[in-house]
């Protein structure tokens, strides 16, 4: 039977689904296939933050987002108690019956909070993606907490502590990117990473995960991404293919987005990734997605260009470049001729 999804949230649909409805079925080049988990004999590096030697930390930070575009970061400051919190939080938000998911919506006239199945733009879209999404903003946190869901009762208080330890941490996150890219540790504060975003994506069992993604491939419109996860569906595109991320216990995956691509002139480079599904268990997974102000001019930093480093992307305000990244479909080659220092596009 076909489903009507816009009026129903997949998460309430999924539990009658025998097989996956064909608005959600891929076209085959874009399938995962059989092989859903990918080789587990190469791995995204590890990074422990809390290693004696500063200066090997950071380099093992740079070796691996030049390589990779993604680490996950081991003791990071972050209590435990409070990551098994904020999930389980999460977790009991995608759980509530979908009437009560959707009055969760903000009554901000700006709508801030949004909860949607696939993506925002589900009506346009001609082939949809096996998840349910939570998106809100997280600063200034006084200002945006009034307007985050009131159920489960916790989500405020919980998610606001969490919010406020992602924030720290990725500040560390930037200040080492910063001292390894050669410029001043402030370099990425103040504007530049002053708009976090939270996205807390629900990926149900799916009866034939080889014809469906929770994600399609694509590469983060942020200046780096933090990411909680438990379970594996997580997969970077890395020498031609696939790698799984396997999850550490109270771990978190950085990954570069576009804007730091952008600010360090192609030193650091996003690598595209993707979520797949299984039909085992529902996956819950939460991106802490940095980005700067609307109005934040993006540009290669003038200390990582010359006239052998000539500016490879073209400056843009934030906005702008948001805009553009939202109407290309994410497509990385679409993306990358937009902000291309060679090209010059109307908007």
């Amino acid at each position: 039977m076909e489903i009507t999804m816009d009026q129903k949230f997949l998460s309430s649909s999924w539990p009658n689904l025998q097989f996956v409805p064909e608005s959600f079925v891929h076209p085959p080049e874009k399938r995962p296939g059989k092989l859903l988990f990918a080789r587990t004999c190469k791995t995204i590096p590890v990074v422990d933050l809390e290693a004696h030697d500063q200066t090997q930390i950071i380099q093992h930070i740079m070796k691996a987002t030049q390589e990779f575009g993604f680490f996950q970061a081991i003791n990071h400051g972050v209590s435990k108690k409070l990551i098994d919190d904020a999930m389980g939080v999460f977790k009991q938000f995608h759980a509530m019956p979908t009437k009560d998911k959707a009055s969760q919506r903000s009554k901000d006239p700006k709508r801030s909070c949004k909860f949607y199945t696939s993506s925002q733009n589900y009506s346009a879209e001609e082939v949809h993606y096996w998840r349910d999404a939570l998106t809100h903003p997280c600063y200034p946190l006084e200002e945006c907490m009034q307007f985050w869901p009131e159920k489960p009762f916790r989500y405020r208080k919980v998610i606001g502590e969490y919010v406020i330890e992602l924030r720290k941490f990725g500040e560390k996150i930037l200040e080492m990117l910063c001292e390894g890219l050669g410029l001043s540790r402030s370099y990425l504060s103040g504007g530049l990473s002053g708009n976090p975003e939270l996205m807390v994506n629900h990926y149900p069992p799916c009866p034939d995960p080889s014809l469906t993604l929770g994600l399609a491939n694509h590469k983060d419109p942020s200046l780096i991404t933090i990411l909680l996860q438990e379970e594996n569906g997580l997969q970077v595109f890395n020498d031609g293919e696939w790698i799984g991320v396997e999850p550490l216990p109270h771990s978190f995956v950085v990954n570069v987005g576009y804007v730091l691509q952008i600010i360090s002139n192609g030193k650091l480079k996003g690598a595209e990734h993707r979520a797949v599904t299984n039909s085992s268990f529902a996956r819950t997974s939460a991106a802490f997605l940095i980005y700067p102000s609307n109005d934040s001019l993006i540009e290669p930093a003038k200390a990582l260009t010359n006239a052998c480093y000539p500016p490879l992307y073209r400056a843009m305000q934030f906005k702008e470049f948001q805009r553009n990244f939202l109407c290309r479909g994410a497509n990385a080659e679409l993306v990358l001729q937009f902000i291309s220092s060679q090209q010059s596009y109307s908007t």
